[in-house]
């Protein structure tokens, strides 16, 4: 379920750059950091967005707003692994229209 969190992160700050983010360099920042992305909590989350996200952005030549940032981070605060997002809640209606054969 904590696979969530790192997909989660990945997404979020992939929004936040309006471009897909690196997603293996992210992984790799953050097993550098001492994070297991795998096992990825909320307070580990939201330490990386506090102390080691700006290092990983200018290393990938990358940069966020403030405002922007203070968004993001206050979404990967909030984000609970075990309820859907608003996207996969769509997605499980929309599947459920789907003519059957």
């Amino acid at each position: 379920m904590r696979r969530r969190r790192f997909d989660h992160f990945f997404e979020e700050l992939s929004v936040a750059l309006d471009r897909l983010a690196p997603r293996y360099a992210l992984w790799l920042h953050m097993g550098e950091v001492g994070i297991d992305p795998e096992q990825l909590s909320q307070d580990e989350a939201v330490a990386f967005c506090e102390l080691h996200l700006t290092r990983f952005l200018v290393a990938e030549g990358l940069s966020l707003a403030p405002r922007t940032r203070r968004r993001l981070e206050r979404s990967i605060g909030r984000f609970d692994p075990d309820r859907p997002t608003p996207y996969e809640h769509m997605a499980r209606l929309g599947g459920s229209n789907q003519p059957r054969a």
